[in-house]
């Protein structure tokens, strides 16, 4: 394994103790599909929450949250409605996507609601 995919296993790791804590219940982890990947499934108090999970050791390339752009959240959305598709129990609940931020050493940043569908 590379040391970008086990900082990017480590953040995972963080976002999801951190939002446990939050009281969300975890659904799926790193959910893949043709369309894309989800890193967290999780439902919080009946709403499905689709997590995206983005670390930066450094801004020089801008920062985590900044890495969320058009296409990728394209893609999230794609897989959002395949993971829906495959587990129709989830389809009538109230969806949201979520992005946890890593920068650097700092505390994580949970947006909640990041973007919608139609972004």
């Amino acid at each position: 394994m590379t040391f970008a995919l086990r900082r990017g296993a480590a953040a995972e790791d963080r976002a999801l103790r951190h939002l446990q804590r939050q009281g969300l219940k975890l659904l799926a982890r790193n959910w893949r599909c043709a369309r894309g990947e989800l890193d967290l499934v999780m439902d919080d108090a009946g709403t499905l929450v689709l997590v995206e999970v983005r670390s930066r050791a450094r801004a020089d390339y801008g920062g985590a949250l900044e890495s969320v752009q058009a296409r990728k959240r394209q893609r999230l959305v794609r897989a959002a409605q395949a993971y829906l598709a495959a587990h129709p129990q989830y389809a009538r609940r109230s969806a949201r996507f979520d992005v946890v931020v890593f920068e650097g050493d700092a505390p994580p940043q949970w947006i909640k609601a990041a973007f919608d569908a139609e972004d």
